[in-house]
């Protein structure tokens, strides 16, 4: 099982800083990502387009040949931070859409979306999903052409079992799922279920440990649950991952700390590092 980062880890250092962070004293460029997930010798990494320096074709190949020289998978992350928007954003959709020939231009044969957010998760679910079942059905027609895989993300909005139905209808072999640990969890969905019910559909992985963040969060933050580095929290990921590997997931363990603990606040560097050693534990304890 390979491991790897997704550059989210690093969003305050790509200037997204949330309002109880800091702003560090200097800002990463993607070679600065690149580089440092190649100083910690993971297998792949997941990049969000939202951080990505240009969308410009020259731009594009020579983020390919570098990822390329340093040997990395790659996941292309569009729909930070609310995608699609439950299928009511016609601009998103069509950014969407165009993202897929990008993935293919830096050498990714997956690409990650987001459907809708949190921030949309209290309205009715079915209608939602209708809309993106139907827009998912174009889309996939343009990543088939691609060769592109295209994996939705529970992003804080729907179920388990709600994904299950989305993939089911839209009945693709190229549309499947980015499997956040830790999002299921915040939803007070029971993670190991959905990966049960979701192994085989699982393109990518946002690889998440949280703990309860009491001192900064009510319980209905969406942050109440937040992120520790892989091992010192509450998700059963040994669970997931040996799962996974029962589906023969071809994909990499991608970790993921959008919004770090209160214990861990300004220490990205040192949670990133113990999460890919806890990753690798996990990937060499697979039962």
């Amino acid at each position: 099982m390979k491991v790897g980062i997704d550059s989210y880890c690093y969003h305050r250092f790509f200037g997204e800083v949330y309002p109880d962070q800091d702003k560090p004293e200097k800002l990463m460029t993607m070679k600065d990502f690149l580089d440092r997930a190649k100083a910690l010798k993971v297998d792949g990494v997941s990049l969000e387009t939202c951080f990505v320096e240009s969308m410009e074709t020259s731009y594009l190949e020579e983020l390919n040949a570098m990822l390329t020289e340093y040997g990395f998978d790659r996941v292309w992350a569009w729909g930070h931070p609310d995608g699609l928007e439950r299928g009511l954003n016609p601009a998103a959709f069509k950014e969407m859409k165009d993202m897929i020939p990008r993935a293919k231009a830096i050498g990714a044969d997956v690409m990650r979306v987001c459907g809708s957010s949190l921030m949309f998760r209290h309205e009715n679910h079915q209608e939602q999903l209708k809309r993106l079942e139907a827009q998912f059905k174009e889309a996939i027609k343009i990543a088939d052409e691609y060769g592109v895989k295209i994996a939705m993300e529970n992003h804080i909005d729907y179920t388990g079992e709600e994904m299950l139905s989305l993939i089911e209808g839209v009945a693709s072999p190229n549309f499947g799922i980015n499997f956040d640990t830790g999002n299921f969890l915040r939803l007070l969905d029971d993670p190991i279920r959905a990966m049960e019910l979701l192994a085989k559909y699982t393109f990518a992985v946002h690889l998440k440990d949280l703990a309860v963040n009491p001192k900064e969060a009510r319980p209905n933050d969406w942050f109440y649950f937040s992120g520790v580095p892989v091992g010192q929290g509450l998700v059963d990921n040994q669970t997931l991952v040996n799962t996974l590997a029962k589906a023969d997931f071809k994909g990499f363990l991608a970790v993921e700390i959008d919004h770090p603990h209160y214990d861990w606040r300004g220490r990205e560097e040192e949670a990133i590092a113990l999460s890919v050693e806890g990753m690798k534990k996990l990937a060499a304890n697979i039962k």
